[in-house]
């Protein structure tokens, strides 16, 4: 009897220290519990109305995607930005190009204040050979030409990046420009063009008749005049040899030439369209199934 009674107070005492011990860490546990909202999970994060994708999911949303460098952001309508170095712009917005890094054909400034002596200035040489046409008469002036009258559109030709057309305006000459003095007037001559000095720099002018360098520019050509005389032809200026050298003379009535230099303007004079390169004349040809210009005599009709 005394057995069982011990037994039953050791018990008893196990039980006292296990309640001390167990309680309060279960209340922690309750108030733990109650703190975290009863164990519940967190509620979802609201999106935006339309915005179907997963943030966290497989399917990135645009702007976790746009992180990437090489990932575009729509910014407006029909306007892609791209991250790298290339831009493409929609067809809603303008972009200023700027050429004046390109190479550009003519870069001609007129506001140059430039004394060139006008009586230089090429004019027609009549030629011997006799007219078997009738001139085309219009506007009180005749005009004389060995050919019959074929349109082809003008098309200028390009010499090469040496040459230039008349007006174009240059800041230094080349080491290679010599001058060329005619009549008291100084050019300066490189590679086939003319040039007089200018309010800081040089431009380029129609070849002063008279002027004679010693060799002829690389790609010249050779021009029938008439039976007897050819002269040489190098971007709508011609020369004739002589003792000196080579000479710039005037365009000889009846020359033929195959290409006209940048400069030219189609002129309709009537029924005919000319291409008037500084003061002459040149008329629409075929020659042998090819395109060319004749020189043009223009005379007052009197």
């Amino acid at each position: 009897m005394r057995t069982k009674m011990k037994v039953s107070h050791f018990i008893a005492g196990i039980s006292l220290v296990l309640l001390v011990l167990v309680l309060p860490l279960s209340m922690q546990a309750q108030k733990l519990k109650h703190k975290d909202g009863g164990g519940k999970s967190a509620p979802a994060v609201s999106r935006p109305a339309g915005n179907s994708r997963s943030i966290n999911g497989g399917n990135q949303s645009s702007a976790a995607r746009n992180r990437g460098g090489d990932s575009k952001t729509s910014v407006g309508n029909k306007t892609n930005v791209s991250a790298g170095n290339k831009t493409n712009v929609g067809s809603n917005n303008k972009v200023n190009i700027d050429n004046s890094k390109k190479n550009v054909n003519v870069n001609v400034d007129n506001s140059k204040n430039i004394k060139v002596n006008n009586n230089r200035n090429t004019v027609v040489r009549h030629n011997s050979r006799p007219y078997s046409r009738p001139p085309y008469v219009y506007g009180g002036h005749r005009y004389y030409s060995y050919h019959p009258y074929h349109y082809h559109p003008y098309h200028p030709f390009f010499w090469g990046p040496v040459w230039h057309p008349w007006g174009f305006f240059i800041t230094t000459l080349a080491v290679t420009a010599i001058i060329v003095s005619v009549e008291s007037q100084q050019y300066h001559y490189d590679s086939g063009v003319y040039y007089v000095a200018s309010n800081g720099g040089y431009t380029a002018v129609q070849a002063p008749v008279g002027a004679t360098i010693t060799t002829l520019p690389p790609n010249s050509q050779t021009v029938v005049v008439n039976e007897t005389t050819n002269n040489y032809y190098y971007g709508g200026t011609y020369y004739e040899k002589g003792s000196k050298g080579y000479t710039v003379v005037a365009p000889t009535a009846g020359t033929l030439v195959e290409n006209l230099p940048e400069g030219g303007v189609e002129t309709k004079i009537g029924d005919i369209t000319y291409v008037k390169v500084g003061e002459t004349f040149y008329q629409p040809i075929d020659k042998d199934g090819k395109n060319m210009y004749e020189v043009v005599e223009v005379t007052e009709d009197k």
